[in-house]
C-alpha cells in the first residue's frame, strides 16, 4: 500500500494525495497536485501550517450548509484558495450518518451503505458539486483539495470518477478508495463518528460503527452498477451528466498527468 501519499495531521482525518497512479496509454498522475480529506473543524495550528505549504488554489467542499455550519473549517494565515460549495443541502445527513438510521447490525450497515452509494449519482446537489469539481480541475490552476465530512463517500465517488476519466486502472482506483480504512488515525476517526452516530440513534455496536465509518469495495461497485443501469456506462454519465466530454478530459489530462 502506498502509505507515503497519506499526510499525517493532528485534527484532520483522511488527508492524502490521490495522484501518482499510472494512467492508460502511458504516464501517470502528477503528485502534490490533488488532495482529499475529511472536514477541518478540529484542525490544529500545526495542521493549518502544513496545508498552507500545499499552496492550494481551490477547495471543493461537498458538504451542505448545515454541515459547514456545524463543522466550520479552520483556515491558516496563508490560506487563499477559492472554496467551491453548494448553497443548500447536498444530503439530509452525511452518508454514513444517513446509513445509520435504523441500522443496528453489521450486515444491515453494509446494505445501507450500498444503498447510499446507489443513490449518490441521482442526488442533484451532489451532482452540482461534482460538475464544479471537474470544471475547476480542468482550469489547470494549481493544487486542489476535495473533501466532505468524513472524506470517504461523496469525496470517494468524485475521486473514483476522476480516476476513471484519466484512465487510472480500476484496481488502483479501488486501492485509493480503500485507503480510507487505514489512512491516518483510524481509531480517532471511528471514535468521533461513533459518538455522533450514537448521539443521534442510540446504542450501535462497535462493529457496526466501523462499517459506517469505513469503506468497502461493494460500495464503489454499487455506485458503478447504478450508473451503468441508468446511463449505460461511466463514460456516458461523465459526458452527459457531469460535462466531462472529450475536450474536458483532455484538459484534465494536460493538468493532472505527466509522461
Amino acid at each position: 500500500m502506498d502509505r507515503d501519499r497519506v499526510i499525517p495531521l493532528e485534527g484532520i482525518h483522511n488527508f492524502r494525495d490521490y495522484g501518482g497512479y499510472p494512467v492508460a496509454g502511458g504516464g501517470r498522475m502528477k503528485r502534490s497536485l490533488v488532495f482529499r480529506s475529511g472536514q477541518h473543524a478540529e484542525a490544529s495550528d500545526a495542521d493549518l501550517a502544513v496545508i498552507d505549504k500545499l499552496a492550494l488554489r481551490h477547495v471543493i467542499d461537498f458538504r451542505g450548509v448545515s454541515e459547514r455550519t456545524n463543522y466550520p473549517c479552520r483556515r491558516g494565515e496563508g490560506f487563499c484558495a477559492q472554496v467551491v460549495a453548494f448553497e443548500g443541502e447536498t444530503a439530509n445527513l452525511a452518508p454514513h450518518m444517513e446509513a445509520a438510521d435504523g441500522v443496528l447490525t453489521f450486515d444491515g450497515a453494509h446494505r445501507a451503505m450500498e444503498r447510499i452509494y446507489r443513490n449518490l449519482p441521482t442526488r442533484e446537489p451532489v451532482l452540482w458539486v461534482m460538475r464544479q469539481y471537474f470544471a475547476t480541475l480542468a482550469q489547470g490552476e494549481g493544487a486542489s483539495l476535495v473533501h466532505c465530512l468524513a472524506g470517504k463517500d461523496r469525496t470517494g465517488m468524485a475521486v473514483a470518477l476522476l480516476h476513471h476519466a484519466l484512465g487510472v486502472h480500476p484496481d488502483d482506483a479501488m486501492e485509493d478508495f480503500l485507503l480510507t480504512n487505514t489512512a491516518g488515525n483510524i481509531e480517532a476517526r471511528v471514535a468521533a463518528g461513533g459518538n455522533a452516530i450514537r448521539a443521534k440513534y442510540g446504542a450501535v455496536d462497535d462493529d457496526t460503527i466501523r462499517v459506517l465509518m469505513g469503506v468497502d469495495p461493494r460500495y464503489l461497485h454499487a455506485m458503478r452498477e447504478a450508473v451503468e443501469e441508468t446511463h449505460g456506462s461511466l463514460d456516458v454519465f461523465l459526458a452527459d451528466v457531469l460535462g466531462v466530454d472529450d475536450a474536458r478530459r483532455e484538459a484534465l489530462r494536460l493538468h493532472l498527468t505527466e509522461a
